[in-house]
């Protein structure tokens, strides 16, 4: 089912702007204004929200497609990525610190949604997250579930059992090569491309783009905080950083057939953990889908079962 607010005398353009606050990283917001709901979308790992949520494929990004149907969409890099300021330990490798832990993150995250929800006059926003945006997302979630509609875990993490090696150095470089491995990530040998390696090669020059640095390494590379690392070896070892029972807001989990971050059974434990969530969490498979699936060929599949979702709150 397709939602859709009045539109007509929503701004169409993007604004982009930094968030500052003394003390704190300053954070590169983007807001698409629109009549409905405010959600905002909390990235991953590896790439920024010009690189996801703000990417243009065909003209349309998933952020378009959400404004098109009348919601307030808003989106966020976090400290270390795209045109966010970058840590100090980033800056300074040799302090030997990890930054971008989801601890660090979810102030991050606090930051923005009070920012939203005074520019919207709102009392709550939605909130979809990607890979290991959807831990300090959930620390978010188990925190403020007053400010929180709906929540959407999109290729979620889930605690597994088992040991993996946390990361020693703060930074993480990401050249096109490492990215296009976790495109094809999953996706069977036999089966149609995810995504063409043209309009791959595309988006990974507009990748490498969003670090000014890239280019001062061979290959050319994107260094981003290794934190996030750390919490997948959190997680993978048992210890996940937030616990999912406190989310009490309605959640949707949904990932692609072929997405190995988020398999079966940690579909099924994080709906079996998510005890608080009314009416259960929501496991949703969506077909000839990997783990970037917002910029893979099936990526409508996905833009009409989230606002599906996040038009129920109207119904």
């Amino acid at each position: 089912m397709t939602t859709q607010f009045e539109s007509a005398t929503a701004d169409p353009a993007e604004r982009a702007f930094l968030l500052r606050h003394a003390g704190e990283p300053g954070l590169s917001v983007r807001h698409a204004p629109g009549p409905g709901p405010s959600l905002l979308y909390v990235h991953g790992s590896t790439f920024p929200a010009a690189s996801s949520m703000n990417y243009r494929i065909d003209g349309t990004s998933w952020a378009d497609d959400l404004q098109s149907r009348g919601f307030d969409v808003w989106s966020f890099d976090f400290a270390g990525y795209g045109g966010s300021d970058r840590p100090r330990p980033m800056q300074d490798p040799a302090r030997g610190t990890i930054p971008g832990r989801a601890s660090e993150a979810v102030r991050q995250i606090e930051r923005v949604v009070r920012h939203v929800l005074e520019q919207s006059g709102r009392r709550q926003l939605s909130i979809i997250a990607h890979s290991w945006g959807t831990i300090p997302a959930g620390l978010f979630a188990g925190r403020h579930p007053e400010q929180l509609d709906r929540l959407i875990l999109f290729g979620p993490v889930a605690e597994r059992p088992g040991q993996r090696d946390s990361p020693t150095s703060p930074l993480l470089l990401v050249s096109a090569a490492d990215q296009w491995r976790s495109f094809q990530s999953g996706v069977p040998e036999a089966g149609p491309a995810v995504i063409p390696e043209a309009r791959f090669n595309q988006w990974a020059a507009a990748y490498l783009s969003t670090d000014p640095t890239a280019s001062t390494r061979f290959p050319p590379s994107v260094a981003v905080p290794s934190g996030p690392d750390a919490d997948f070896a959190d997680a993978w070892s048992g210890r996940l950083p937030y616990d999912p029972s406190m989310v009490r807001s309605p959640t949707l989990i949904v990932r692609g057939e072929w997405d190995l971050i988020t398999r079966d059974e940690d579909a099924a434990w994080l709906v079996a953990a998510m005890t608080a969530v009314p009416g259960g969490a929501r496991d949703l498979k969506l077909p000839g889908g990997a783990h970037r699936m917002h910029l893979e060929s099936g990526r409508e599949a996905l833009f009409e079962a989230v606002a599906a979702f996040l038009g129920e709150t109207l119904r």
